[in-house]
């Protein structure tokens, strides 16, 4: 990034983003923890059961493990910007329909605090957006 309060704002997001991921995952763990064999079978996780029990393994829905690849980055400023919109955009629309899914309070309280918090990311990206696009616009002089 080109300027420091585009390298601030990834370094909180980034961070947060982070801690989003401890969040779901304390979730997942205990919800599974107590669960019987039986009542992992009808929940469809028989599979995932016989691979890692019931530890944390970071998988989607469909099964598929979560690789690096996932972050995208091009290496321009403006170019992953829009990426980082789009993540939050992805991210928000994910937490809605596990909200959706979702029979219990206490972890539809959490995931609509974790969608707000992608909606704060993408205003916050999207200010950063701005910011860059003026430093870019300005002929610099060194």
């Amino acid at each position: 990034m080109p300027i420091a309060r585009a390298k601030a704002t990834l370094t909180d997001i980034g961070t947060e983003e982070l801690a989003h991921m401890e969040m779901v995952a304390a979730l997942v763990y205990n919800l599974v923890k107590d669960a019987s064999i039986e009542e992992i079978r009808r929940a469809g996780m028989d599979e995932y059961y016989a691979d890692h029990d019931k530890a944390l393994y970071f998988v989607n829905a469909s099964g598929a493990p979560w690789v690096a690849s996932y972050i995208q980055s091009k290496g321009d400023p403006l170019a992953d910007l829009h990426e980082d919109l789009a993540a939050e955009q992805k991210a928000r629309a994910t937490y809605e329909n596990l909200i959706r899914l979702s029979d219990d309070a206490n972890v539809s309280e959490v995931l609509r605090f974790l969608r707000e918090r992608e909606i704060v990311h993408f205003q916050r990206f999207g200010e950063t957006l701005m910011a860059v696009q003026e430093h870019l616009a300005h002929r610099h002089v060194f």
